[in-house]
């Protein structure tokens, strides 16, 4: 089969590689969508994986091609998604359904090999069934829109609530839309780049700040009554976009931080002032694991794509062959792409 190779840091090589083989318990998966996260850029172009070599890619969809001995609840031919997270399912955070916290846990894409291929094999476990009414596409999608409803779940985002989203990519166009079904106004887009809230706007954004070009700070104040917003959801994963959502966060508001840092991090004075002396409360959240396994956010959004109430297509700007990955990561890491929202490797390209 065909494969995306991580052979080092910044070596992605398209080669033909065997198809895996599966045993008991285990799915053979045909990928029919994968998609790039920004942190395979970092993981692909700079840290590398666990060892190599790695196929990396970790949001994907496919086609079940072949089962193992026991798994009765799947069949050759159901359309599929899979959860990449496998946990080891024995120490204490595994037994309390925190699954994201485990010890010892794989990880498909940079643990173990990942989706960027024609076929992968994985637990039958984190093999969800999808309805023939959401697509390949939709599906693929599936994990990085539950690492948002994951942190969502912590907050307790009430009716009404003002929330702001700081970084309007993939997290953080889901964000919005999370947000939006929650019951949050007012709603406030929070990024630089015009695309990413034009973006937002179709997705219920009531206010869209570029804070390139006005004071975000005082936009939000001034649509909130002089409050800020109740919570912040950081999706930036930077420095400017961390200390941004917490002034604009109300007293005693709630700042969720999704972003991944990689270097040091550090708070603006300023920030770091409004965190303590109006008592923020500043919250953590990786992944996107709970009970049921794989997670009550998988089920959920699952359901929601079926019901036609989270939309994707608006997302997904750029297909690609997956013979054109090295080259796509290449461009990406400097920054020589172009706009994008998100990228997905098909069979078709």
């Amino acid at each position: 089969m065909k494969a995306a190779v991580l052979h080092a840091p910044g070596d992605l090589r398209v080669e033909e590689v065997p198809v895996p083989e599966i045993g008991p318990g285990e799915v053979l998966v045909r990928v029919q969508a994968a998609g790039i996260c920004g942190s395979d850029i970092g993981r692909v172009m700079v840290t590398g994986t666990y060892a190599f070599p790695t196929i990396p890619g970790h949001e994907f969809a496919g086609e079940v091609a072949a089962v193992g001995d026991g798994v009765a609840h799947l069949a050759p031919g159901d359309k599929v998604a899979v959860a990449p997270l496998m946990p080891c399912g024995a120490c204490e955070w595994c037994a309390a359904g925190k699954f994201s916290l485990c010890d010892t846990y794989d990880f498909m894409g940079s643990r173990s090999d990942g989706a960027f291929a024609d076929y992968l094999k994985a637990p039958a476990r984190n093999v969800l069934k999808v309805p023939d009414s959401v697509s390949f596409e939709e599906a693929a999608t599936i994990e990085p829109a539950a690492i948002i409803l994951h942190g969502i779940h912590k907050l307790n985002l009430r009716l009404g609530d003002a929330v702001a989203v700081v970084g309007c990519g993939a997290l953080g166009y889901f964000a919005l839309q999370f947000a939006k079904l929650s019951g949050a106004y007012p709603l406030i887009a929070i990024d630089v780049d015009e695309d990413k809230l034009a973006l937002a706007r179709q997705v219920g954004a009531d206010l869209c700040i570029n804070p390139a070009k006005e004071d975000a700070v005082a936009a939000v104040r001034a649509a909130t009554g002089g409050r800020g917003v109740a919570i912040a959801l950081e999706c930036a994963g930077s420095a400017p976009g961390r200390d941004l959502s917490i002034l604009v966060t109300a007293k005693q508001g709630k700042v969720m931080l999704y972003g991944t840092a990689y270097g040091d991090v550090t708070f603006a004075e300023k920030a770091f002032a409004r965190m303590v002396r109006e008592e923020l409360e500043v919250v953590g959240s990786w992944n996107s694991y709970s009970l049921p396994f794989p997670g009550k956010e998988w089920f959920d959004i699952i359901a929601l794509l079926a019901e036609g109430r989270l939309k994707v297509g608006p997302m997904i700007t750029h297909r690609a062959a997956l013979e054109e990955a090295p080259a796509i990561f290449k461009a990406l890491k400097a920054r020589t792409f172009g706009p994008y929202h998100k990228i997905l490797f098909t069979p078709q390209g």
